[in-house]
């Protein structure tokens, strides 16, 4: 994915302004900044949702703006901040199936029930194939709208604020998941105000206010030199470089040898 001097104005307000950055494959890439840094308004102009002006973005080597948001959604899954924006099913497996089948997959083949059934179980939602979605919790409807947008293995993964309403046990769960997409090949940009997930795992972090990139690097050039936006480890230990507390142990446990 490739954004090149994109800016979106609604109104008199400038909500991005002239971005340009690249996604490659298999990268890890956490956006963060104050409510109103146009982080969603990024999100949604990689989908198609926004059209940028002026600006040109890509997506696999195309240009969005001769694509359709269907077309685009072959290509890249979009998990919004309010899954029930995408939860419309009778049920939790007919979420999956329904995306499969816009895929132009049949889904009553055997090879999709099993891949339906597999992402369920990853989710830890396998006891929920058959459950309204609307009757679950915030965090299990979340999961549930995860499982709708990646089922098909899309080439790029788009989360805003993916980790709302997220137990711990959850939390771990979807980020082993991104690792193991990003491992696989697949690019992902995350939207959050968790800095303790971008912490862990984003590869390169991008710190936006009033539609501007202002930092961009590795989370512990970005995050460290934020008195915003620096993790609870980072404050502990300042100049230290530890961002997690897997970071802090290692580092204590050098310290004392």
């Amino acid at each position: 994915m490739e954004f090149k001097n994109v800016s979106k104005s609604f109104g008199d307000r400038l909500l991005i302004d002239d971005l340009s950055f690249v996604v490659p494959h298999g990268a890890i890439i956490g956006i963060i900044g104050p409510n109103g840094a146009g982080k969603t308004t990024l999100l949604k102009s990689l989908v198609g949702l926004v059209k940028p002006t002026p600006g040109h973005i890509r997506v696999a080597g195309r240009d969005t703006r001769t694509m359709e948001t269907a077309d685009i959604c072959r290509h890249v899954a979009y998990l919004p901040q309010d899954p029930n924006a995408l939860l419309f099913a009778d049920t939790v497996a007919d979420e999956l199936a329904i995306t499969l089948r816009n895929h132009g997959r049949a889904v009553n083949e055997p090879g999709a029930q099993a891949q339906i059934a597999q992402m369920l179980q990853r989710l830890r939602l396998g006891n929920m194939a058959n459950a309204y979605p609307r009757d679950l919790s915030v965090g299990e409807r979340q999961r549930v709208a995860l499982g709708a947008v990646t089922v098909t293995q899309p080439g790029a993964l788009l989360l805003d604020e993916p980790t709302r309403g997220l137990d711990y046990a959850s939390k771990q769960v979807l980020v082993e998941m991104i690792q193991e997409w990003s491992a696989a090949g697949a690019a992902v940009v995350i939207v959050t105000h968790d800095v303790e997930l971008a912490a862990a795992l984003a590869h390169r972090v991008v710190l936006m206010s009033q539609g501007e990139i202002i930092a961009d690097g590795s989370p512990a050039a970005v995050l460290s030199a934020s008195p915003l936006f620096a993790p609870q480890v980072a404050r502990l230990f300042p100049n230290s470089g530890w961002l997690t507390p897997e970071a802090a142990l290692s580092g204590l446990r050098a310290v004392t040898r």
